[in-house]
């Protein structure tokens, strides 16, 4: 047997497991990938990958950090997991990181859980318990996705998600995009909360007009309704900020009620924040009213400080803004982009018309690069934060080959 066959029965082998016992919500794996380190992956037979999504902007310090790699050791030989009754110092250091990272004020709270849609669905029943039962609207924008469970499920937008599931949570107003009017009729007095991404990632990476979320602070605050932004994919200094709405040109200046957090915040551990923003926004929900057997695990908990103390002993805020300014440069010289939206190290590719971004995709991944076709002409890229010039070099030389085939 050649070495050609022998692979190709080796991915058929993986394939046929993977189908036999794993649930099919993934549909087929592209990859058995085995190892992985720094800004690199390898699959099952050897090949080597430049990954460039980072899986979907989480692991923030690329693979196998060191520092990241340390944190876990020493905390899974340390404690491993305590539950809900109990607390722990990464837990209480985590959260002060966080408290100082985002200046937030007295009063303040962190809410630990395991991924975005759960970080998310506590947004939901803090806006629940605003509305009081007589304010049941809570509003999301078209082209929203804020998670897969059900309350985050009636706030992502795109119906073919909901539409299985239906009827689903009762209350959920979509709004169109960037349509200031349409957002002034929705927020009145029956509205508890507005859920929305300072950059929407799924539809290909979409910031909103210039004023949008400002018109979206004054509204929800005229109306005494709560701004819950969701920065679970945005968040952890993946646009070069430590969350996108603290960069005046994205957040413009407005300070919201509730952020969500996940994605980068584990560096590839699962974890989700839900953090309240003031005392009055904390007192949402009391003791009791929601938990997480998981949520604030010691060793989720001990990665994500991990992830920040690295973001800042390694200046990665400042690396990420400049090597995201720098690539956005780069990737427009070529023929076939259209137009680079994002910032930082979340990119969003608009391809010219006729350009399949699935076709792309593929004939990325065989030439050994991951990256993401994200929504219809659009591709997607989140590397992680370590990436460099010289890391992305081989990946601009072959993408105009990449995008004609």
């Amino acid at each position: 047997m050649n070495e050609t066959n022998a692979v190709t029965d080796q991915a058929q082998t993986w394939r046929d497991d993977f189908s036999r016992v794993l649930s099919p919500v993934f549909g087929s794996p592209q990859l058995d990938i085995v190892r992985g380190e720094g800004t690199k992956v390898w699959d099952a037979s050897g090949k080597e990958y430049l990954d460039l999504l980072a899986g979907i902007a989480v692991n923030a310090l690329g693979h196998c950090h060191p520092a990241w790699v340390k944190a876990i050791t020493e905390q899974a030989s340390t404690l491993g997991h305590i539950s809900n009754f109990f607390t722990s110092p990464p837990q209480i250091a985590l959260a002060e990181k966080l408290h100082e990272v985002l200046d937030l004020p007295t009063g303040s709270a962190v809410f630990f859980s395991n991924s975005g849609t759960e970080a998310n669905e506590a947004a939901f029943k803090m806006a629940r318990r605003a509305g009081g039962g007589t304010r049941p609207i809570i509003i999301a924008v078209e082209g929203a996705f804020h998670g897969r469970t059900m309350g985050s499920l009636a706030l992502t937008a795109k119906a073919a998600y909901r539409e299985p599931f239906a009827p689903g949570v009762p209350g959920v107003v979509h709004v169109p995009y960037g349509d200031v009017e349409a957002l002034a009729a929705a927020v009145n007095e029956n509205c508890a909360a507005v859920f929305i991404e300072p950059i929407q990632g799924e539809v290909g990476v979409r910031s909103h007009p210039a004023g949008y979320l400002t018109a979206v602070r004054d509204l929800t605050r005229e109306a005494g309704a709560l701004l819950v932004l969701d920065e679970v994919q945005s968040g952890v200094a993946r646009t070069g900020s430590w969350f996108a709405y603290q960069n005046p040109e994205i957040g413009e200046g407005v300070v919201p009620d509730i952020i969500t957090s996940a994605k980068g915040l584990g560096g590839g551990m699962p974890i989700g924040a839900t953090i309240t923003v003031g005392d009055a926004n904390t007192k949402l929900l009391e003791a009791g009213q929601h938990g997480t057997t998981f949520g604030g695990n010691p060793i989720a908990c001990a990665a994500g400080l991990a992830v920040l103390e690295t973001i800042e002993t390694e200046n990665l805020l400042d690396h990420t803004r400049d090597t995201g300014a720098w690539l956005s440069k780069e990737l427009l010289e070529i023929e076939g982009i259209e137009k680079v939206t994002g910032t930082g190290l979340l990119l969003g590719l608009e391809l010219a018309e006729g350009l399949d971004e699935k076709a792309i995709a593929a004939r990325a991944l065989e030439a050994g690069f991951i990256i993401n076709p994200v929504a219809p002409g659009r591709l997607r890229l989140a590397p992680p934060l370590i990436i460099t010039k010289d890391d992305l070099a081989p990946f601009l030389t072959a993408l105009p080959e990449l995008l004609h085939g």
